[in-house]
């Protein structure tokens, strides 16, 4: 792959084309191609692309956004920053994704939508979750910045990707993603092409030609080094995909004796994973920080997706939520621990790194 990054890196800067040259469009056509047919539209970040869809929605001040309690801030920061009222929901214990039965409940008048997050790898229960909107009429916006490339399959046979079944989905090119940038970078996926207009321009200052602003816009641009070095990485990522399929079922098999101690990720029948993260849940959360230190002095790197609950961040203490109202948020909060995952981490390493957890727990 290095070599083809090479040259796309200096096609680029031979060409001088470094805002809006022809490889962001390329990289655009190329990833609603292998999506399926949905419209993409490249934007700088991830936080941006969720910016932009509840902006595209005119919402009035205000509104009910509806989020999972379990997930990274910037599926709240979108709508606080857009004067919009986060509705937290609590999560599933087996996948961590979102409750449906939660968001049913939290559902008012005031509800502008529904943001469900494909978290670590995994869809959210997308069956459940359009029906609700559809039968509210409100958007499902679908976070997927760690799922891309996952897929589900509904009860009538229709298999989507992640991303593309919600009004608005939602991605992002971070580095350490499955489809990862060499810095940062963002796209918002659309089945509609009016809305992908839309979006379109709201992340061009909100114009639809040079200095006509139809909107109030953003500047968010995907970098052209950016999209030409993602053009060449989209084109490993099934095999890289199938690469963290195989290490999770590695860890699966060699961890699967510590049943009494350890949680293994939970598959949806229904959802393919493609493994952002493996994510452990400790049966007893007090020997957590154990194992993570245990871990690291045997030279093995971890890390905690999520310290906190969203609700107990002190920039959000305004929405007035208190300590006990997510109960399984803040379990998992004190229970997850995420191993290395990657497609080139060996079958050596691996067993080096469950033979150490074994050691840990004296097996």
């Amino acid at each position: 792959m290095q070599p083809a990054l090479d040259e796309a890196l200096l096609e680029v800067m031979a060409t001088a084309a470094f805002i809006q040259g022809p490889a962001v469009g390329q990289f655009a056509t190329e990833l609603a191609e292998y999506l399926g047919g949905a419209h993409v539209v490249p934007c700088a970040n991830g936080t941006d692309a969720l910016t932009l869809a509840l902006l595209s929605l005119q919402l009035p001040a205000g509104a009910e956004i509806i989020v999972p309690a379990f997930t990274y801030v910037a599926t709240l920061e979108a709508a606080a920053l857009l004067g919009l009222r986060p509705v937290l929901v609590d999560v599933r214990p087996d996948t961590f994704n979102v409750d449906p039965a939660a968001v049913q409940a939290a559902l008012t008048p005031r509800t502008g939508a529904i943001v469900a997050v494909h978290l670590f790898g995994q869809c959210a229960d997308l069956e459940q979750l359009r029906t609700i909107a559809q039968r509210w009429g409100v958007p499902l916006i679908e976070d997927n910045a760690q799922a891309l490339g996952a897929t589900f399959q509904f009860a009538s046979g229709e298999i989507a990707f992640a991303g593309t079944v919600g009004a608005i989905g939602t991605t992002s090119f971070f580095p350490s993603k499955n489809l990862g940038a060499l810095g940062d970078g963002g796209a918002l996926l659309v089945r509609d092409p009016a809305r992908a207009a839309r979006l379109q321009q709201l992340a061009n200052h909100g114009q639809s030609q040079k200095y006509h602003h139809e909107h109030v816009g953003l500047n968010s641009r995907l970098d052209t080094v950016q999209a030409a070095l993602l053009r060449v990485k989209l084109r490993h990522l099934p095999a890289a995909t199938t690469a963290r399929q195989a290490v999770a079922a590695r860890y699966d098999a060699a961890l699967a004796a510590h049943g009494a101690d350890l949680h293994l990720p939970a598959r949806d029948p229904r959802s393919s994973h493609v493994f952002h993260q493996y994510t452990l849940r400790l049966a007893a959360p007090d020997r957590r920080d154990g194992l993570r230190h245990f871990l690291s002095r045997c030279g093995i790197p971890t890390a905690i997706y999520y310290p906190l609950p969203v609700p107990a961040q002190p920039a959000y203490a305004y929405l007035g939520y208190r300590a006990g109202q997510f109960p399984v948020a803040e379990e998992l909060c004190g229970a997850v621990l995420s191993l290395p995952t990657h497609p080139l981490l060996t079958a050596e390493q691996q067993d080096y790194i469950t033979e150490c957890i074994g050691t840990f727990f004296g097996r």
